[in-house]
């Protein structure tokens, strides 16, 4: 256990309450389209016949899926104000939710183009892809940008992708900035609604730019920044339970990073096997001075390389990141739920979340209870109630319904309850929290399972 780590103690204090601006942020999006849509209807005379009502079907799909493809791209550009207030998880979520509408869009725009233009033109209808592809200004460039995003969309199936290396989809995901540029061009050359229309072209070129902007800063100029500033390294690496390793990160005015407790960051590890692969992983105690630790449980290839990481190791890192943090609290009492490794973010909070805190922790055994020295020690320190819910006799599970949610914490339904665990383990907590009194709103709950 890393003991001198854990003995400085973080007073626990109140945050400045702050609004989520997800409501805002959807309002802008869904106006976005909206506006997209009256520009093709002032754009748009009467419609004549199956080939005008298939050509205009087809243009409003192109301009909602061009417009996609700027709000996909946007919401992964790891912008603090989406990560930090309204959560990595729900932005990812809306992400793979735009991924979706932009493929159906564009499926919808490419076939009902084609079906009006081969109507217009009495022609079949691979003979009017031809002439399209290859005839068209900017269509060879935006047919490849097409079969990459379809490319894109196909390993992001959830089928596909649990068939798939990590390292795979991620690098594929990468070759979406290629498409959006390759099919830029034809948005402007051959867009009806963009031809003669300044205004329109000025804000479909702010768009893009607007977007290429914020990924150029927070993906690519804001992380370079942030490491040749503070330097990490690797300090040391301690076992703390069967398969779960803490790693102590040591670097120059590491505060500054504005790391909170319940806050992950990417790590990337700097030596062989290692360095081609970004990880999630939470801060197990709250950031000091010039020191961070994350604690890793070996789930695959890259977590159970870092037991073996050797002390000097350079880190390369991105983020502070995540919304689990002590600014979602909305009462004086808080409810932290562990289901095995999610114990890390929690026992952050558990040292720093203000008011009256009770911790329960899910684990297989008490050999398995990662950290378990450290929560006792903060609990006696800050008067805190430490729960245990592990198998009993035979591998037999605990019994963590409603009814003994309730009867551990009286008042449930008054306590912010914070979740981290397995995907399987949260779904299961939620429900048996709603099914105690519990309001959805007082629930917090981050994931990297998405």
């Amino acid at each position: 256990m890393t003991t001198a780590y854990a003995q400085q103690r973080i007073a626990p204090a109140p945050p400045a309450p702050r609004r989520s601006p997800a409501g805002p942020l959807l309002a802008v999006l869904w106006g976005g389209a909206a506006a997209l849509i009256a520009l093709w209807w002032h754009d748009t005379g009467s419609v004549v016949g199956a080939a005008g009502w298939l050509t205009g079907a087809g243009r409003i799909a192109g301009l909602l899926s061009g417009y996609a493809c700027a709000v996909l791209v946007g919401l992964m550009a790891r912008v603090p104000l989406l990560e930090q207030r309204i959560g990595s998880d729900r932005v990812a979520r809306w992400h793979a939710m735009a991924g979706r509408y932009t493929i159906c869009l564009l499926v919808a725009h490419v076939v009902l183009i084609l079906l009006g233009y081969a109507a217009q033109d009495g022609s079949s209808i691979v003979d009017e892809s031809l002439t399209v592809v290859l005839d068209y200004p900017e269509m060879l460039k935006a047919t490849a940008g097409t079969a990459i995003l379809f490319a894109v969309g196909l390993v992001s199936a959830r089928a596909v992708r649990r068939r798939v290396s990590h390292e795979f989809w991620y690098y594929l995901h990468l070759l979406t900035y290629a498409a959006v540029f390759l099919s830029f061009g034809h948005q402007l050359a051959l867009g009806s609604d963009f031809t003669g229309n300044r205004t329109a072209q000025i804000a479909w070129y702010a768009l893009y730019l607007g977007v290429a902007a914020l990924v150029g800063w927070f993906r690519i100029l804001a992380p370079i920044r942030l490491n040749l500033r503070h330097r990490l390294r690797v300090e040391s690496v301690h076992r703390e339970a069967p398969g779960v390793y803490s790693v102590v990160i040591r670097g120059r005015r590491v505060h500054q990073m504005g790391a909170r407790p319940g806050q992950y960051l990417r790590w990337r590890f700097l030596t062989e096997g290692m360095r081609w692969t970004s990880t999630p992983y939470s801060l197990s105690a709250p950031p000091r001075p010039d020191l961070l630790r994350i604690t890793v449980k070996a789930l695959g290839d890259h977590s159970a390389a870092v037991a073996l990481l050797w002390p000097g190791t350079r880190v390369w890192a991105e983020g502070p990141y995540g919304a689990l943090t002590a600014e979602r609290q909305t009462s004086h009492k808080s409810l932290l739920v562990a289901g095995g490794v999610g114990i890390t973010p929690l026992r952050a909070l558990f040292e720093t979340l203000p008011g009256d805190v009770t911790l329960l922790y899910r684990a297989h055994t008490a050999e398995d209870l990662a950290l378990g020295g450290e929560l006792e020690a903060v609990a006696r320190w800050r008067g805190a109630k430490l729960l245990y819910a592990l198998n009993g006799p035979y591998g037999r599970r605990p019994d963590l319904t409603a009814h003994s949610l309730r009867a551990s914490v009286p008042d449930l339904d008054a306590h912010d309850v914070y979740l981290c665990g397995p995907h399987g383990f949260a779904r299961e907590l939620y429900g048996a929290l709603r099914a105690a009194g519990v309001p959805d709103r007082r629930i917090h709950h981050e994931s990297f399972e998405l």
